[in-house]
């Protein structure tokens, strides 16, 4: 069990330790990124280059597809709106939140200009690794329409072509999505039941039990997760975005100090709260990466289902949701703290209620509890929709392990309510680090299809 735990440890040092590699700066001045860090970055800029900057050329068709209809009549597949509303229930979530904060809190405001930085270099990895998973999707024989992700286009990559049943690779990826999805249910448990507990005096247990059993009515019905999605994601994410516009318009007087404190601290010109430019720059493409999740390989899972007449529609989609998940949505959580200018007490969920209640009173608490309760209960119905064609892959077509892993999950988000926050992370972590790198083994091998169908899509247009 120690073995076990050590293991456990060194690789969560290795992909989640922002002092594992370090590079001094001229003056002093010190960057410390971890090393999923150092795999995305690049990964982002090389695409960008590749696609010669998507999001900019693509900007107005990913507004345009998010209209289109189905591609066929059938009635439980997804249209590529309803496969963008799965994908960005999982990217919104804690890390929109509190994620958020914590980048302000450790890194300063600088953080939150690397944060977009890295969420437009991450539109590229999106497009790349959600059009290969509409090349290599495939009909569900349980849930009816499309399902797909990395551990379909590592197989065709790895095992396809020589007539094998499994790839180790695809394996290796689907059981540390599975991991990583339960890891992720736990933080969630945690989540809600550690504010509930804060703002209402709840005792977590409840809170724990009414969770399990709101999510289980849900999630054990053949195909209601996406209805509730389609209902849920768009009505959060339009309070929220709207809330955050009403309170920069009522402090408009503060929001040129709030840019020229963001831009300036984000080149050392003036000093952040980490104290180095590298606490600036690190905690905010930290914050991005895991918000937006580009790379990690869990939004491909919900964009093979997209029923689209072209695969590039379905990468520009996925393109989008990263854009909605960071600039949009992480940008208010920026706003609404920097506005406020809470004292920096080194406790994220500290800060955020203190900024809410500068903007609301004890409304403000109350008001940030349900939005994220709603963020967090549509992440958890987001990972079982991933969780599906992982499952599939590796047990085969029946409803007893797609069951089973459900009620895996319902039992790690209770367990996750009453557990202490610092336990709850690290499968999570662990989880979206191996993910991530099972996935960037097949997103550059792999990349000429994406990027040559990206060219003719642009010349038809």
């Amino acid at each position: 069990m120690e073995i076990f735990k050590n293991i456990i440890d060194f690789i969560y040092y290795i992909f989640s330790d922002a002092s594992f590699i370090t590079f001094t700066l001229p003056g002093g001045l010190s960057i410390g990124i971890p090393l999923l860090a150092i795999l995305l970055i690049p990964t982002g800029i090389y695409f960008t280059i590749k696609t010669k900057c998507l999001i900019v050329r693509f900007f107005p068709e990913m507004l345009r597809i998010t209209l289109e209809k189905k591609a066929s009549s059938d009635k439980n597949s997804l249209s590529g709106l309803q496969a963008l509303i799965v994908s960005t229930a999982t990217r919104v979530g804690m890390g929109n939140l509190l994620g958020v904060v914590a980048a302000i809190a450790f890194g300063g405001a600088g953080s939150v200009f690397w944060m977009w930085v890295t969420a437009l270099l991450g539109t590229s990895t999106a497009y790349i690794e959600a059009t290969l998973a509409q090349l290599h999707k495939e009909k569900d024989p349980l849930y009816g329409g499309f399902r797909g992700g990395p551990a379909q286009y590592l197989h065709a990559l790895f095992a396809k072509a020589q007539g094998k049943k499994k790839s180790v690779i695809a394996i290796l990826f689907a059981i540390s999505a599975l991991l990583c999805w339960g890891g992720i249910s736990q933080v969630i448990g945690n989540s809600v039941a550690s504010d509930f507990n804060s703002t209402f005096n709840i005792n977590p247990l409840y809170t724990s039990i009414a969770l399990v059993l709101i999510s289980a009515v849900i999630v054990l019905r053949k195909n209601t997760t996406v209805k509730v999605l389609d209902v849920i994601v768009p009505v959060m994410a339009v309070i929220y975005f709207f809330a955050t516009i009403v309170f920069m318009v009522i402090n408009f007087q503060a929001l040129p100090g709030v840019f020229e404190r963001i831009f300036a601290e984000a080149f050392g010109l003036r000093p952040a709260v980490g104290g180095t430019l590298g606490a600036v720059i690190s905690m905010g493409a930290q914050r991005g990466l895991f918000s937006n999740e580009a790379g990690s390989g869990s939004a491909p899972c919900a964009a093979a289902a997209a029923d689209i007449d072209h695969p590039v529609k379905g990468g520009l989609l996925q393109a989008f949701g990263v854009f909605i998940d960071t600039i949009v949505i992480c940008t208010c959580t920026a706003m609404l703290v920097l506005i406020a200018n809470p004292a920096q007490s080194g406790d994220p969920a500290v800060m955020l209620n203190e900024a809410m209640n500068f903007h609301m009173g004890y409304a403000g608490e109350v008001f940030m509890s349900v939005v994220l309760f709603l963020f967090c209960i549509s992440t958890f119905l987001g990972v079982l929709f991933y969780a599906r064609s992982n499952v599939a892959y590796l047990f085969g077509d029946n409803w007893t392990s797609q069951t089973l892993y459900k009620f895996f999950a319902l039992a790690m988000l209770f367990m996750g309510g009453l557990s202490t926050a610092v336990d709850t992370w690290h499968l999570a972590d662990i989880g979206i680090a191996l993910m991530t790198v099972f996935n960037l083994i097949a997103l550059f091998p792999m990349a000429k299809e994406p990027l040559r169908m990206l060219k003719e899509y642009k010349k038809s247009k």
